[in-house]
């Protein structure tokens, strides 16, 4: 008798419910979302001082980073790409994010895939990129809410 496993008739997948940029909230996640790369900034890594006891185990690889200007026809925001990301958002790629979420960075919003999600290039869209309304140049403010 097989298992479900083995069949592969295991958890249905759910169908992904694509949202547009300008539906991007602080602190969210799971988001999937078809955007355009408008430009791509590498990003110099800063350089550590000292050695700690892990690096001294294995080489320092640098990890290379890059702040690329994504959006759709709603708005836009910087999405962090790092290592083999960066080689994929190209200017001008269209793109699908895959469980991306927002992390903040000096009170800004920033759009990051991190391992448990992925970035696909997709076929060339047809909309123009809304850059006025650009996400990542409002800033939020932490405010701690006290309890009554």
């Amino acid at each position: 008798m097989a298992t479900t496993a083995a069949t592969g008739m295991g958890t249905a997948k759910r169908k992904p419910v694509f949202v547009k940029v300008d539906q991007l909230k602080p602190g969210t996640s799971g988001h999937t979302l078809t955007v355009k790369v408008v430009d791509s900034n590498p990003i110099k890594p800063a350089i550590r001082k000292g050695r700690s006891v892990a690096s001294l185990t294995q080489p320092l690889r640098p990890s290379r980073i890059a702040e690329c200007l994504v959006g759709d026809e709603t708005g836009s925001i910087l999405f962090t790409a790092r290592n083999d990301q960066v080689d994929i958002m190209k200017s001008g790629a269209t793109i699908i994010l895959r469980n991306a979420k927002i992390d903040m960075f000096k009170g800004t919003m920033r759009l990051t895939v991190d391992k448990w999600g992925r970035i696909e290039v997709a076929e060339p869209a047809s909309f123009t990129v809304r850059k006025e309304n650009n996400l990542s140049l409002v800033e939020y403010e932490l405010v701690n809410v006290a309890d009554q």
